[in-house]
């Protein structure tokens, strides 16, 4: 089997994370938050809303509503939002930045794949900050993707920024991966891998890994806080929406025909189409 050795291109899977919609209690916060500490810019702001990016591409949007109950971490819903660094350099000078702005982060893996931290912005939502390892990296001696939870070498990764300092979050940077809280990960497999045709691309105990195009996950889905949970109340704070951006009608007119098939509530638009997972988050399919 060849295996390319260069960087994963995003663009190029069949599908990829577009933007990441969060209820929050308190918009100026949890907007300041997303600005000083990831480097977000605000793209669009309207009435109780603030969409954040990079240049002009949206990656994260924020709806304000201070009558939402406080987050349930139990609860299904967000894990953790993953923005992916276009280099290793761009995720050390990040991480040199939070250490100076003393920003208290809740932990630094290796998974193999990719180098990773973890913090969560004022209300709970959890955040993941990443850069992938080459693609080379990724497999075993069969060719299945390999990853592990590995403590991180924070000293060499910050060694690759070069003495160089954090400018705000990189042009090419992204939503790598979006990592939900499910209440039943084989419920999770018939909705991301059969009907939206996700691939399994690894399983750790209690969590399964989506990939698309032979990425090491688009999506993921854990019972670690949340087993055997509902649907999330309409009223609390946390996720309200992923969109996932499909790569050509053809790929779009076959995950809506598996829908229709299987007999789900849906919304088309004329961009693309909207349905709900088993948990009552909003997953927008556009091209």
């Amino acid at each position: 089997m060849t295996i390319a050795t260069d960087f994963f291109d995003m663009t190029a899977a069949p599908m990829r994370i577009g933007a990441v919609r969060l209820k929050v209690r308190d918009l100026g916060a949890v907007s300041a938050f997303y600005q000083t500490v990831l480097g977000l810019s605000p793209i669009e702001t309207g009435d109780r809303r603030v969409t954040l990016g990079t240049g002009t591409t949206p990656l994260l949007e924020l709806v304000g509503d201070s009558a939402l109950a406080p987050l349930d971490p139990r609860q299904a819903g967000l894990f953790h939002t993953a923005f992916l660094m276009p280099t290793r350099a761009d995720l050390a000078r990040w991480v040199a930045h939070v250490a100076e702005a003393r920003v208290p982060l809740q932990g630094a893996s290796d998974h193999i794949v990719s180098e990773a931290l973890y913090l969560a912005d004022p209300e709970g939502n959890g955040i993941e900050v990443y850069a992938d390892r080459p693609v080379s990296d990724w497999h075993g001696e069969s060719g299945e993707i390999r990853m592990s939870t590995d403590p991180l070498d924070l000293q060499d990764l910050l060694q690759s920024a070069g003495g160089t300092a954090w400018t705000g979050f990189p042009e090419g940077g992204s939503v790598g991966h979006v990592h939900l809280q499910v209440g039943d990960t084989a419920e999770a497999d018939r909705f991301y891998r059969d009907l939206l045709g996700l691939d399994i691309a690894a399983r750790y105990p209690g969590a399964s890994f989506y990939g698309s195009g032979g990425y090491h996950h688009q999506l993921a889905g854990n019972v670690w806080n949340s087993r055997r949970a509902g649907v999330r109340p309409q009223g609390m704070a946390g996720l309200d929406a992923v969109e996932i951006v499909v790569r050509s009608a053809a790929d779009l007119a076959a995950i809506t025909a598996r829908v229709e098939g299987a007999g789900m509530e849906s919304i088309k638009t004329t961009d693309g189409l909207t349905l709900h997972d088993p948990w009552g988050t909003a997953i927008t399919l556009t091209t």
